[in-house]
């Protein structure tokens, strides 16, 4: 493979990134700050109920893969003969060096762990010596592999609060790592629903993995009470799904929520405050989990 480099302003971002992408036939297009590591460097942010970041730094460098070398010098060619790429400059176009990408893509993801005794750990690592309960889950198309804050919040939580619980319900379940650790930690019966089949899929998978049993399926496969009730969404659908998340919770039963931002506590207080009591119960790189428990 040929990688082409070159150096965009912010208001060429979008349209050569496009450009490369949908007409030139490149492989992978990516976006980097051409001044990180200097005085100059800028952070952009992306957070849920937050501005959409720019598309771009005030000077950006783009990094396109092609092919071969003919591919990536046509594309060059093409884009720096246009009127409209005015300020985009080459600055470079060299062969990739061969690599063992799977081992790359492995190196980056460890065993987590959620207490001393319970690990998240991906295939091709060995359990540490301590972890008496693990959930063997490798990165994959749904979200939630156990290194972001909300889902080690959810975890940590199922693991610290464990029991025999009858029903437990996973909404939102992505990965099906809350519902899989449910099932290690006591739980008689699981339901595991999302409204990406993709993730059903991989929820399923997971838990054969994992040699538990579970019920994955779409959001009408729920029904009745649980004594658990996890989510694991983001603030905005959190919020819609009120109603609906707090009458699936059993009389003396738990809610938990995740993937909520700390300045956004009032807002889902509000939100589920004609249902139940909401309280902020974990912390971590501001990010918050809420539970609520319904009177017996």
């Amino acid at each position: 493979m040929f990688e082409l480099v070159l150096r965009a302003p912010e208001a060429l971002v979008e349209a050569v990134s496009d450009a490369l992408s949908d007409d030139l036939d490149a492989l992978s297009v990516s976006v980097e700050d051409a001044d990180a590591g200097t005085d100059a460097e800028q952070a952009l942010f992306g957070e849920p109920g937050m501005p959409a970041p720019r598309p771009g730094w005030d000077r950006s460098t783009l990094r396109a893969l092609f092919e071969d070398e003919a591919a990536a010098e046509r594309a060059a060619t093409l884009l720096l003969a246009q009127d409209w790429t005015e300020g985009l400059s080459l600055q470079a176009l060299e062969p990739v060096a061969e690599q063992d990408w799977v081992r790359i893509t492995q190196s980056q993801f460890g065993p987590v762990e959620i207490t001393p005794s319970f690990w998240i750990v991906p295939s091709w690592h060995e359990p540490p010596a301590a972890a008496e309960r693990v959930i063997r889950l490798d990165p994959g198309l749904a979200f939630g592999t156990g290194t972001h804050p909300t889902t080690r919040m959810c975890l940590r939580w199922i693991a610290t609060n464990a029991r025999p619980w009858s029903r437990v319900l996973d909404y939102g379940c992505g990965s099906g790592i809350l519902a899989i650790a449910a099932a290690l930690h006591g739980a008689a019966a699981v339901d595991a629903v999302d409204i990406d089949p993709a993730a059903v899929d991989s929820t399923r998978a997971n838990a054969t993995a994992n040699g538990v049993t579970l019920n994955a399926g779409l959001p009408d496969a729920a029904g009745g009470a649980y004594p658990l009730v996890l989510a694991n969404i983001l603030a905005t659908p959190l919020k819609l799904l009120a109603p609906l998340l707090a009458g699936f919770v059993a009389p003396g039963g738990s809610l938990v929520l995740a993937g909520i931002l700390e300045r956004q506590a009032d807002e889902l207080k509000a939100a589920y405050a004609p249902f139940l009591t909401l309280e902020v119960s974990d912390r971590e790189d501001g990010w918050i989990l809420m539970t609520a428990t319904r009177m017996a």
